[in-house]
């Protein structure tokens, strides 16, 4: 009998052989750290490394992971073997700073349509151009491109996340490229919120059933999702001060430029009462950069359930929003992985309830201490029965007053400046032994309260006269000070003479 049993176990295993039977073995990746959660393990894996700037990321119903990389490149990963194929690097794409291959999404019925949305920054007839594309896919390719809607971009704040809501129409986030005007007129669709059918056209039931605009006021957007309750919701890149997340509303204005996130100044309100607009949900001051967003709905990590996921560049951490049950408010705000893997550029949420996000550390503003060994990367985070001697922990979000002149150099000026005061040549100026500096008072508080104009490359510095005189006073004698052999005080005082 024993014999009869061995014999038959070797006939089936030649049978499966034969059939082409394997059987599925887990995935073996690199751990690099572990969470700890209230009642939850979570381990951090790194699923891809060597990428450049993977800008975009997005799963379909298949099991696919998609990575969008910067400079053009699209990729497949399959989430079970590992395996990651090329398919397609646009040929047109015109990558300079924040422009480039900003934004793609999956049609949510793949199976059936399996068609990719690509947003993408090219030059065309002399100027720049945002364009939205549709291919499909076929036989491991991408083929077939129709181009279905085309705007202004920029060499900055071209926004450019999209997602197919509930009803399955497509949603696009665009920025209003450094045009003050643009995201307060509604013949524009820069610094909007745009609704279209798969197919590009307009559909009927939006507000105006003749235009894309589904929501107007914004300034730069950097991510955008739906929840599993049909909710809108975006992150977004204030100027020096409100970084927003934001819950969209049909027809809704949500203030840029004549507001920055909450309405608490008195010209202001005034606007909000002309325009009608929404205030944020949550927002940030020092800011953080916030990028990707995704909606948390698995009940894999209970902790996280029903919460905000949104990456960071300038705070270069996770940051995990839970919300209350109807939605519509951040109730708690917690911190992860601070400084520890870089900038952050995109997360998404897997079908099983694991987490996937890419670093940004390539990217056209590298932070010090980063690019790391194998940059950029994809992390996966996911439940484990592993354990630590060292393991993570989220920590909760504090709103503390900053005092002295390193702080707040840090704060809201290191992320463009550095934190050695060296800059990015021919974007933001080297602070050391500067001439504006070193030189008029004056000529050095207007600039710092004021700001500038864009540029020709559309850069600008933003104003810091919300700050109080004695903030601006600290800053200053700290980067003269610090990288100046001009050791003269300024005074607070003669910060109020020269508003």
């Amino acid at each position: 009998m024993e014999i009869n049993r061995v014999i038959l176990g070797f006939l089936l295993v030649g049978l499966c052989q034969l059939a082409g039977c394997r059987q599925e073995k887990e995935l073996q990746l690199d751990r690099l750290d572990m969470v700890y959660l209230s009642a939850s393990h979570l381990k951090v894996e790194v699923l891809a490394s060597g990428l450049e700037v993977p800008w975009d990321l997005e799963v379909d119903g298949l099991g696919n992971l998609w990575i969008a990389e910067q400079k053009g490149k699209v990729s497949q990963m399959n989430l079970k073997s590992g395996s990651l194929k090329h398919l397609l690097t646009l040929p047109d794409v015109w990558q300079e700073r924040t422009s480039g291959l900003l934004g793609m999404t999956v049609h949510p019925d793949f199976r059936e349509f399996p068609y990719i949305y690509l947003n993408y920054t090219l030059k065309k007839d002399r100027g720049i151009i945002s364009r939205l594309i549709r291919y499909a896919y076929q036989n491991d390719t991408l083929i077939q491109p129709i181009v279905l809607l085309e705007i202004e971009g920029g060499t900055s704040h071209n926004g450019s996340r999209l997602d197919f809501g509930p009803d399955n129409k497509l949603y696009w986030a665009t920025g209003d490229v450094h045009d003050f005007s643009n995201a307060q007129n509604p013949r524009s669709l820069n610094g909007k919120i745009l609704r279209l059918n798969e197919d590009g056209s307009i559909p009927k039931d939006n507000p105006d059933p003749e235009s894309y605009v589904w929501a107007m006021g914004f300034r730069n957007m950097q991510g955008l999702v739906f929840s599993s309750h049909g909710m809108l919701y975006t992150s977004e890149h204030g100027d020096a001060i409100e970084d927003e997340v934001n819950l969209i509303r049909k027809g809704g204005n949500y203030g840029w430029p004549g507001i920055e996130g909450q309405e608490d100044l008195d010209e202001e309100r005034d606007f909000a009462r002309i325009h009608n607009t929404v205030e944020p949900l949550r927002s940030w001051t020092p800011v953080i950069a916030p990028a990707g967003l995704t909606y948390y709905g698995n009940k894999a990590i209970p902790e996280w359930t029903n919460s905000l996921l949104l990456t960071t560049l300038k705070g270069k951490s996770l940051r995990i929003l839970s919300l209350n049950a109807k939605g519509d408010d951040v109730i708690s705000e917690e911190i992860l992985f601070e400084n520890r893997y870089g900038r952050l550029r995109d997360i998404v949420t897997g079908s099983e309830g694991e987490i996937y996000l890419s670093t940004s550390n390539l990217d056209w503003n590298p932070q010090p201490g980063f690019p790391l060994d194998g940059d950029d990367k994809i992390l996966k985070i996911s439940r484990s029965d592993e354990t630590s001697m060292s393991p993570l922990s989220p920590v909760k979000a504090q709103q503390g007053s900053i005092v002295t002149g390193s702080e707040l150099y840090l704060s809201y000026c290191a992320s463009c400046h550095k934190e050695d005061g060296s800059g990015i040549p021919e974007v933001f100026p080297s602070l050391k032994d500067s001439r504006l500096v070193t030189g008029d008072p004056p000529a050095l508080v207007g600039l710092v309260l004021k700001g500038t104009e864009p540029s020709g490359s559309g850069q600008q510095m933003p104003g810091f006269a919300f700050l109080d005189n004695s903030q601006v006073a600290e800053i200053l004698n700290y980067i003269r000070g610090e990288w100046t052999e001009n050791t003269q005080r300024i005074d607070p005082d003669f910060i109020e003479q020269n508003r």
